[in-house]
């Protein structure tokens, strides 16, 4: 899909993430994850992570994508774009 909007013309940028989904709480795996951010990295994409419903988790554990780029050694990394997003409205004093 990425090959075929380039070669369109189209100069993707970014990729927004919206993890965990609101409203079901669910969360991405971590494997999941791991391609996500390193297809962003070797297409030299934004990650947009938005991560405001962290707190909003019902089943199984909430995984930032910045600890999944710091664990593939990403972070701070030539060409490594992320901005993760959270909030105080949603996150800190819920919904």
């Amino acid at each position: 899909m990425l090959a075929t909007s380039r070669d369109g013309g189209v100069n993707v940028r970014a990729m927004v993430v919206i993890n965990p989904g609101n409203p079901t709480g669910n969360c991405l795996s971590v494997d999941q994850m791991r391609a996500i951010t390193q297809f962003c990295f070797k297409n030299k994409m934004l990650l947009l992570a938005d991560e405001v419903y962290q707190e909003n988790v019902y089943d199984g554990e909430f995984t930032s994508f910045k600890k999944v780029a710091a664990e593939l050694g990403l972070v701070g990394k030539p060409g490594f774009q992320m901005v993760s997003f959270h909030s105080v409205s949603k996150g800190v004093l819920g919904e």
